[in-house]
Formats: structure tokens, sequence, C-alpha cells
């Protein structure tokens, strides 16, 4: 069936001035990634209220380098009056001895929605927008990962003490494109490649560390330049909980490894892997082990989804 993007706005407009009024706005406080779902949520909400409303960007210390600062120059350009919150030490805290992927993923989501909530708090804000989408509520409830913006769902959206937002979440990514689209946004938001809530969280297989963090988001930078080109649903890097013994300068070295992901996909419900020419692999393979001496060995993983899931945890 075909999504009409305009009657969608037109009608959840409508479905979010029934929940607010304008003169609420300064109750409300969306939650942005930069992402196109929690941004089309934080728009349209205030255009639903003809009113800016407050965004946050939680600088957790898992996202790729320099984001924050974009992000928020971004959210700001488009009316949101946004701002920074440095929840690094309580999010690095919570995962601190955490290896398995699940018990990660939970240990972020009670660590990011407890600092909102003490965010909402500090403001006198009582509602929170949030970009969750169809996808995240199936693989959550459906036991296949747990995403971490899904809260009423599981029953525990009153613990953190707001009141919960999700103007979106009966759409999935293609369709939250063309609704992007039909707001006006710019492509940087509209055609933003997926990157995770957990963000570096779990494309660290094991436990998390700040030199873990440090020396993925270098590769991370390095992989998405060099597949800036390819068309691709995602593309990344995950650093294994392994390490390898190789050779740099004649010498024996035991260096970390690092496995490249790149998948094609409409809706993140299923995805193929992209099958990348062999000249262009060897290209990041060398760049990495080259530029970054930490890491031993480069691997392409060639799973789709099923079996696999896009991300690794």
């Amino acid at each position: 069936m075909r999504f009409d993007a305009k009657e969608y706005l037109e009608s959840k407009l409508s479905d979010i001035r029934k929940v607010l009024r304008p003169e609420e706005s300064d109750k409300v406080l969306a939650a942005c990634s930069g992402g196109v779902d929690s941004t089309v949520s934080a728009v349209l909400v205030a255009r639903a209220l003809g009113r800016p409303i407050r965004a946050v960007y939680i600088d957790d210390g898992l996202r790729r380098k320099g984001e924050p600062e974009r992000v928020l120059s971004v959210l700001n350009e488009l009316g949101l009056s946004a701002f920074i919150y440095d929840a690094k030490k309580d999010v690095l805290e919570a995962l601190k001895g955490k290896i398995d992927a699940e018990e990660k993923r939970k240990a972020f989501r009670d660590a990011f929605y407890t600092v909102l909530g003490r965010i909402i708090r500090e403001i006198g804000a009582e509602y929170l927008v949030q970009g969750t989408i169809a996808a995240d509520i199936v693989e959550t409830v459906g036991g296949i990962k747990t995403q971490h913006n899904v809260l009423e769902e599981l029953g525990i959206a009153d613990k953190y003490g707001f009141k919960l937002i999700e103007p979106i979440k009966d759409l999935y990514k293609p369709q939250v494109r063309i609704l992007a689209r039909e707001l006006g946004l710019p492509a940087e938001i509209c055609d933003r490649k997926p990157f995770p809530g957990p963000g570096l969280a779990i494309r660290i297989v094991g436990e998390v560390t700040w030199e873990k963090l440090e020396l993925l988001r270098r590769v991370t930078e390095m992989v998405e330049e060099e597949t800036s080109d390819i068309e691709s649903f995602q593309s990344f890097a995950v650093l294994l909980d392994m390490k390898a013994t190789g050779i740099r300068d004649g010498k024996r070295v035991y260096g970390y490894i690092v496995a490249l992901r790149i998948v094609s996909s409409e809706d993140a419900m299923r995805a193929k892997f992209v099958e990348v020419p062999h000249g262009r692999l060897r290209r990041i393979s060398t760049r990495i082990v080259s530029e970054v001496p930490e890491v031993s060995r480069v691997l392409y993983d060639i799973t789709d989804k099923p079996p696999a899931t896009i991300e690794f945890e």
C-alpha cells in the first residue's frame, strides 16, 4: 500500500494537538541523535505546536568523532532549541564490566533514560519526544534484541518519570524518510544512514572501555570515508573481543581484529551483504592497519539478515 506522506502528516499533527497545547511547549523535551527518526519526531511536535521545543543531544561518549557538535548545529538550524548534555560518566559506568550484548543494551537503556529523567526534572518538563519506529518494537517485543527506545511495550515507560510521545512508532524507515522530505528536512537528515542508539557500544564485542571507543572512532571515520560512494543501508566497523598475531616492521605484534559490515536493506528487517570489489576491501584494510597500529587484522562479514542481524550486538 502506497504511503501518503501528506495525508499522514496532517493526521499526525492533529493527533499531537489532541495531546499537547501550544502553551505546553516548555513542558516538552525531545531526545535527538541527529538521525532521521528522532529529528522527524521533534520537528513534527514543534510543527504541531507552532512553537520551538527544546531538544537534547546526550553526549554519552559512544558517538562518532565530531558528532555532538555537528548534530547540535543541524538541530538549531531546524528551529529547535537544542543543547548537549554530558552523560559520559553515567553511561560508561553503567557499561563497566558488561560483556553480554543484551546486558549492554539494557544497561545503556537504563542509564540513558535515567539521565533523561534527570534532565526533565531539572528543566521542569513533563513530556519526552523520541523517535521510536516500528522496527524497534518488532525486534524488542519479539526478543531478537533490545532496542533502547522501546519502553511502553515492555511496561516500563513510567519508570523514569516522564510521559512519552512517540509520533512515528507506526512507521518503518522508508516511510520515515518520505515523511522527512514532506517536512522539508535537509538531505543530510533524510538520507542519513542509521546509527544505533547505543552507538559504538554495540560495535565493540565484549566489554566497552574508553581505549576501545577511541580506537573504534578512528577506524569508523576511515571506513565511512572509504565507503561513502558505495550504495548501502549501513557501512561500519566492528571491534572484536579478540586479538591476533601480526607483523609490523619485521616484528611480532598482537593486535585487535576489526570486522567490516556493509549491507543493503529497505527497512532493516532483512538485509544482504554488499559484494564490495576485493580491490576496495584491500584498500580499506591496508589503510586501517597502516594508520591504526593497534589493529593487526581486518575481516569482511558476508552474512545476510537473517540469519545474522545487521549489528553484531
